[in-house]
């Protein structure tokens, strides 16, 4: 069984709470554990930039982070852990695939947009405080994932769109270039819960109302004994629909320990003593990884020698796949003049496929051959995933061209589809 890289990134903008361990570190460090897997975690710093402008923020955020991770559990040994800007390779990257990436792509980025509605709605300029950082965010994002060449990306729904536009900037390059990238597929987690917070909202440090993962003890006690609840006293039976208390502990606790609290739930427990038995169900948990959290916090040269040393896996990776883009893109040695012929004569000679999307938000692709003769249209797919996957079967054997429109020269096709296998094989 082949294996397959899965990358993720964590900003270093805030402190990690319950909901990131719940809904973020619990179940990618689970995955992380697969076989069959190579997991890539970053620290993703140079994102950090784009929304904080403290550097001592971003600086404890990221010793935060990386602690929490590995207090959590993850192995460095067993995965590469590094921190996103010991990697020089990535901004080189990224400046690479701005010079193949439209603007038209970015134009239609949710976070871009939403700041230009917000502004268009307060009757500002379009681009009032929008930074250049904020408008490319898309394409570092790309960066860090094509630099691995990463096959899944677990994200939300709300990122969905740049794994998209990984893809498209990846084709693009691809096409120019040579088949260097894999195209990404989003990796959409529907069983990952989303914890409420104190006010009963998504626990979020937009909403200031997040319980620190890593919490002193007491700490932790007082803020869960802050947790909204209704005002039925004890005695009353209470309902676990909409209760950010019986939420919260259901993410942590055994389906039996859940159904008892449901049950005290309809005996009528008292707010306080629920409280209580999700406060100790909470530190039950974190407890011992509380341990391992404030000494890694208090030895940051520990931390400090665990992300140069995974920094230097990443590089082992990065640093000959970069010479390869380099040579691929023309930043040659200038003595080996005859590389330019051979890569137009290489070009040519080989028939390729294109993929792009249209107005109608449909995905496309055309089959040419080597003098950019049209061979094959597809038909609209709904995803790019879908599209990649018909070009992917068509380049394994002609089976495939039974789900396709027909072809005007079928012969042609099939000899082209031959040549480009051989080549490729």
């Amino acid at each position: 069984m082949s294996t397959v890289r899965v990358l993720t990134g964590i900003t270093t903008s805030g402190t990690p709470h319950l909901g990131n361990y719940v809904g973020a570190i619990r179940p990618a460090i689970q995955a992380s554990r697969a076989s069959g897997v190579e997991s890539f975690y970053f620290l993703a710093d140079y994102h950090a930039l784009i929304k904080v402008d403290e550097p001592a923020r971003i600086q404890r955020s990221t010793l935060e982070i990386a602690a929490s991770w590995v207090a959590c559990g993850l192995d460095p040994e067993r995965v590469t852990f590094y921190r996103q800007s010991d990697v020089p390779e990535i901004p080189e990257l990224t400046w690479f695939l701005t010079c193949v990436c439209g603007k038209g792509l970015l134009n239609r980025a949710h976070a871009y947009k939403a700041s230009v509605d917000k502004n268009n709605a307060a009757g500002l300029d379009p681009d009032a405080d929008v930074t250049a950082g904020l408008f490319m965010y898309p394409v570092l994002m790309a960066a860090d994932i094509l630099m691995f060449n990463a096959h899944r990306v677990p994200v939300g729904r709300d990122q969905i769109q740049h794994i998209e536009m990984a893809r498209d900037i990846a084709a693009s390059f691809n096409h120019l270039y040579g088949e260097h990238f894999v195209l990404p597929e989003a990796q959409i987690e529907e069983t990952v819960a989303t914890l409420p917070g104190l006010d009963g909202r998504k626990m979020s440090k937009s909403y200031d109302n997040t319980i620190p993962l890593f919490a002193p003890r007491e700490q932790l006690k007082k803020l869960i004994a802050g947790i909204k609840t209704d005002s039925r006293a004890p005695g009353e039976p209470k309902d676990t629909e909409g209760s950010a208390l019986f939420q919260i502990y259901q993410a942590f606790a055994t389906p039996a320990e859940t159904a008892q609290l449901r049950q005290a739930y309809a005996d009528g427990v008292s707010w306080a003593e629920a409280k209580q038995i999700l406060f100790e169900r909470i530190d039950h948990e974190v407890a011992p990884m509380r341990e391992t959290y404030e000494s890694l916090m208090r030895h940051p040269e520990r931390l400090e020698e665990l992300l140069k040393a995974g920094a230097t896996r990443a590089r082992a990776i990065a640093t000959p796949f970069t010479a390869r883009l380099r040579h691929a893109v023309g930043l040659r040695d200038l003595r080996a003049q005859g590389e330019a012929k051979k890569d137009k004569a290489t070009k040519a000679a080989l028939p390729s496929f294109k993929q792009y999307r249209e107005a109608d938000g449909q995905f496309y692709f055309k089959f040419v051959d080597a003098q950019g003769t049209l061979l094959l249209q597809s038909a609209g797919y709904a995803s790019p995933k879908d599209a990649g996957a018909a070009i992917k079967a068509l380049q394994q054997d002609d089976a495939a061209l039974a789900t396709l429109p027909a072809a005007a020269d079928p012969q042609a096709l099939q000899a082209a589809l031959r040549q480009l296998r051989d080549a490729q094989a």
